[in-house]
C-alpha cells in the first residue's frame, strides 16, 4: 500500500464504529492509528483497547496461514504457545480442495443441513459480517444460524414496542437533564458517549445508573441504584405505576401515539412500591425518588444496553423500560428518548448481500432449517434434539461446523456441553481466524483472518448514525484472507456458477447501498455513494427528512409508527398472536433469588465482560492482559458472603453449580451486593482448570427471540482445599 494516512473504521463490536486514520510508511507498515477528529461523534480519540490495535495487528502470534490438524492429534484444549504442534502448514490450495471436498461429501452423505455456520460479530462491516457468507451457505443449502447470542431479544423488544430499532442521537445527549445509564457501562464500553454525557452534567444534568455492579460508570454517576440481577423489569413497571398514580404521564401524547394504555394501567397497578422494592432490593424512597425525578425532568433520556435482556425475563424487561419515554413523552425533546441501538437506520440491501433467493438452487430447493447459536452445545451433543430444527422428522446431525466472526469455545452457555461437541469424533471442523483461540484448538482445518486494516468494508453503527467507508490501509500479512475472498473463493470450488460469487468488496459496497440504483435507495442513504464518502473523509450523516428542512431528527416524537397499530404499542396483539405475554410482566427466573433453586446455590452470578477486552477479543494480549490484571482470574464477592464462608481476599475458591466448577481468586469489595457474586469473561486457556465463567452457565432461552440467560445462573462459593 501506498504512504501515507487511510480512513479505516472500527469494526468491533462497539456501538461507537469509531473513524480511524492509520498511518502508513514507505514500507506499506502501519506505524500509528488515532481518532478521525472530523467524526462528529468519535471525535478524534479511540478506547484503551483500539489505542493498541497495532499490537494486535503485528503480534507474533497472529495466524498467518493455513494449517491442518496434525493426522492423530486428538481434538482438545492446547496450551498457549504450543497450539502449533497440533497443526501443519498447508496451501491455501490444499486448503481450500479439504474443505471443499469435506463439504461436498457431507452434504451428500447426511443432506446439506448437516452443515452448519457459527458467527457473529467478530467484525461489524458490511461485507465482513454477512455478505458473501451467507450467499455461499444459502447455495450450499447448510443450516441457517439464528444469531440470538447477543442483541436479538432487545432488538425484538423494541422493535415490538416501537417497529424500529431507532434511538436517541448521541449528539443530542448534551441537552438530556437527566441520564439514566440502565445496565449501560457506558465509561466501559461505549465511551465516545461519555463526552457528550459530560457535557450534559456541566449544564447541570444528572446521571443515574442502574445496574447490579458498581460499573466504571456508576463509581462516576451522581447517583447508584443497585438492583438485585433479573429484576429490571419489575422496576420499570413499578415506575410506570407511580408515574400513572400521580398523574405524571403526559395524557396528549399517550392518547395520540399509542394504543394499549388503558390494559397497560390495569396491569401495572400490581407493582406497588413495596412489591418492586421487595423484588428488586431497591427501597420505597428510591423507587418514588426515581420515579418522580424521570417524569418530571425534562429532556430526560434513557440509555439502555443489552445486558438487561440476558436473564429468563429479558425480552419482558427490555420492552417495559423502552416504554417509559412513551409513558412521558420524552420523544418529543431533543435530548430526551432512549437509546438501546440506532442500527435500524441503516437500510442496507441486505437482500441483495446476502441472496437468500440461492437457496432455490441449493440440493434443497427451499430454505435450510434454522439452528440457534445459544443453543450450539445441544446441537453438537444430541441427536435429534429440537435445537436441530421445529420439524422432529428432518433433524440431521451437525457432521460439519464452519466458524468464523466468533470463539464459541469461550463465548458459548454451557462450555462443557459446547466443548464435547467441539471434540466429538467424525465432527468436521473450519475456523477462520486471526490467532489460535479456544475454538481454533478444535479446528481441522484452520485459516488465516485479516483484522480490519487488511480489508475494505462499509460500516454503519448501532450508537450513532453515521455511514462509513472502511479504506484498505495495509495489504494482509502473511496469507491471511477477508470474509469475501474465502467464501467467494470457496463457492467457485465448490462448482457453484452464479456470477455473484464473483464480485468484489466494491461490487457488495454498491449493493449495499444501492448506489447504482438511485431511484431504489432509501431516503435515508440517499445521494450517499462510495464516492461521496471518499470526499467526505470516509463519513457521512443518514440523510434523515427533518434534518433536510433544519429540523432535529426525532425518531419517535409523533407516527404514525412501523408497529401493526401504527401507534406505539404498549400491549402487542402480535406478540400475544405467537403466545407471549402481550404486556411485559416481571416472572422470576429459575436461577434467582426468588425460587427454591437458591436453596441449593444461593449465590447469582454475574459473568461480566471484561473492561479491557472486546468480548473475548483481545484476552491473549499481553498489554490489554496487563490493563485487566486486577480481575483476571478473580471472583468479587460481598464480605458478608465471604465471611459465612470463611473465605479472605485472595484465597483461591472453587465457584460451581451443576455445570461445573472453575477456581478463582477471591477478592472481597463493594463492586457487588450480598447474595451476587461476579467474574469476568476470559479465554479457556488463560483461565485456571482450562475453563471460564461459561462453563457455569446454561443453555436455557430467555422469552423473546429466544436469547441466552448468561445473567440468570445461580452457584455457590468454597474455600479450596
Amino acid at each position: 500500500m501506498p504512504p501515507g494516512t487511510v480512513h479505516a473504521v472500527c469494526s468491533l463490536d462497539c456501538p461507537d464504529s469509531c473513524g480511524v486514520l492509520v498511518t502508513i510508511d514507505d514500507t506499506g507498515r502501519a506505524t500509528r492509528l488515532r481518532g478521525d477528529p472530523s467524526h462528529p461523534v468519535t471525535r478524534g480519540f479511540l478506547c484503551g483497547k483500539v489505542a493498541k490495535y497495532l499490537d494486535r495487528v503485528y503480534s507474533p502470534d497472529r495466524l498467518l496461514y493455513p494449517m491442518r490438524r496434525r493426522a492423530g492429534v486428538p481434538k482438545t484444549a492446547l496450551p498457549h504457545g504450543r497450539e502449533s504442534e497440533s497443526f501443519e502448514r498447508i496451501s491455501w490450495d490444499e486448503a481450500l480442495d479439504t474443505i471443499s471436498s469435506r463439504l461436498a461429501a457431507v452434504a451428500r452423505d447426511h443432506g446439506p443441513e448437516s452443515i452448519l455456520p457459527y458467527s457473529y460479530a467478530g467484525t461489524v462491516g458490511v461485507l465482513g459480517y454477512g455478505s458473501m457468507d451467507r450467499r455461499f451457505f444459502h447455495r450450499l443449502g447448510a443450516s441457517q444460524l439464528d444469531r440470538t447470542i447477543c442483541s436479538e431479544t432487545g432488538g425484538q423488544a423494541i422493535i415490538s414496542v416501537y417497529g424500529r430499532k431507532l434511538g436517541t442521537d448521541p449528539e443530542a445527549f448534551p441537552h438530556a437533564r437527566l441520564i439514566i445509564a440502565w445496565a449501560a457501562n457506558i465509561h466501559g464500553n461505549n465511551i465516545h458517549l461519555w463526552p457528550f454525557v459530560e457535557e450534559a452534567r456541566r449544564n447541570g444534568a444528572k446521571l443515574v445508573v442502574i445496574d447490579p455492579y458498581a460499573t466504571r460508570t456508576a463509581r462516576a454517576a451522581d447517583w447508584h441504584i443497585p438492583i438485585n440481577p433479573g429484576t429490571d423489569s419489575a422496576l420499570a413497571l413499578g415506575l410506570m405505576h407511580i408515574i400513572v398514580r400521580d398523574g405524571l404521564y403526559d395524557r396528549d401524547y399517550v392518547a395520540r401515539w399509542t394504543c394499549g394504555f388503558d390494559q397497560l394501567r390495569e396491569h401495572i397497578a400490581e407493582y406497588t412500591p413495596d412489591c418492586v422494592s421487595a423484588l428488586t432490593g431497591i427501597s420505597v424512597p428510591d423507587i418514588e425518588r426515581l420515579a418522580h425525578d424521570y417524569a418530571t425532568t425534562t429532556p430526560a433520556v434513557i440509555r439502555l444496553n443489552y445486558g438487561v435482556q440476558r436473564s429468563d425475563n429479558g425480552g419482558a424487561a427490555t420492552r417495559a423500560i423502552c416504554m417509559l419515554p412513551a409513558l412521558t413523552g420524552a420523544w418529543k425533546h431533543y435530548g430526551g428518548g432512549l437509546q438501546l441501538s440506532t442500527s435500524g437506520a441503516f437500510k442496507w440491501d441486505k437482500a441483495a448481500l446476502e441472496r437468500p433467493d440461492l437457496a432455490e438452487a441449493s440440493p434443497l430447493g427451499r430454505e435450510a432449517r434454522i439452528v440457534n447459536m445459544s443453543l450450539l452445545g445441544e446441537a453438537l451433543t444430541e441427536p435429534d434434539s429440537p435445537a436441530l430444527g421445529s420439524d422432529p422428522s428432518n433433524r440431521p446431525a451437525v457432521h460439519a461446523l464452519f466458524v468464523y466472526n466468533s470463539n464459541p469455545a469461550a463465548i458459548a452457555p454451557d462450555q462443557a456441553a459446547v466443548l464435547r461437541g467441539l471434540s466429538r469424533p467424525g465432527l468436521f471442523t473450519v475456523v477462520h481466524e486471526q490467532f489460535f483461540t479456544d475454538t481454533a484448538d478444535y479446528a481441522d482445518i484452520l485459516l488465516p483472518a485479516t483484522t480490519f486494516f487488511e480489508q475494505k468494508d462499509i460500516q454503519g453503527a448501532y450508537g450513532h448514525y453515521y455511514v462509513q467507508l472502511s479504506e484498505q490501509a495495509i495489504a494482509p500479512l502473511g496469507e491471511a484472507r477477508s470474509n469475501v475472498w474465502l467464501f467467494s473463493e470457496l463457492a467457485q470450488r465448490m462448482g457453484f456458477t452464479e456470477p455473484c460469487f464473483r464480485d468484489t468488496p466494491d461490487d457488495l459496497i454498491a449493493q449495499a447501498l444501492r448506489s447504482n440504483e438511485p431511484d431504489k435507495q432509501h431516503p435515508w442513504l440517499a445521494g450517499i455513494t462510495p464516492e461521496t464518502l471518499q470526499a467526505a473523509g470516509g463519513a457521512q450523516r443518514l440523510r434523515f427528512e427533518e434534518e433536510q428542512i433544519n429540523q432535529p431528527f426525532l425518531p419517535f416524537a409523533e407516527g404514525p409508527f412501523a408497529t401493526p397499530s401504527g401507534r406505539i404499542e404498549f400491549y402487542s396483539a402480535t406478540l400475544e398472536a405467537q403466545g407471549i405475554d402481550p404486556l411485559p410482566s416481571f416472572r422470576p427466573a429459575p436461577e434467582s433469588r426468588h425460587t427454591s433453586e437458591r436453596e441449593r446455590y444461593p449465590l447469582e452470578f454475574l459473568p461480566r465482560k471484561a473492561d479491557n477486552y472486546m468480548n473475548s477479543t483481545f484476552s491473549n494480549l499481553p498489554a490489554h492482559r496487563a490493563m485487566e490484571s486486577a480481575y483476571n482470574g478473580v471472583l468479587e464477592i460481598h464480605a458478608d458472603d465471604a465471611t459465612a464462608r470463611g473465605i479472605s481476599d485472595g484465597d483461591t475458591v472453587d465457584v460451581f453449580n451443576d455445570r461445573g466448577s472453575i477456581a478463582l481468586r477471591a477478592h472481597v469489595n463493594g463492586s457487588v451486593r450480598p447474595g451476587v457474586v461476579a467474574a469476568r469473561l476470559n479465554w479457556n486457556k488463560f483461565s485456571a482448570g482450562g475453563h471460564n465463567v461459561n462453563l457455569l452457565t446454561s443453555q436455557r432461552l430467555n422469552d423473546l427471540g429466544g436469547g441466552p440467560v448468561f445473567y440468570s445462573t445461580l452457584v455457590d462459593v468454597r474455600k479450596s482445599s
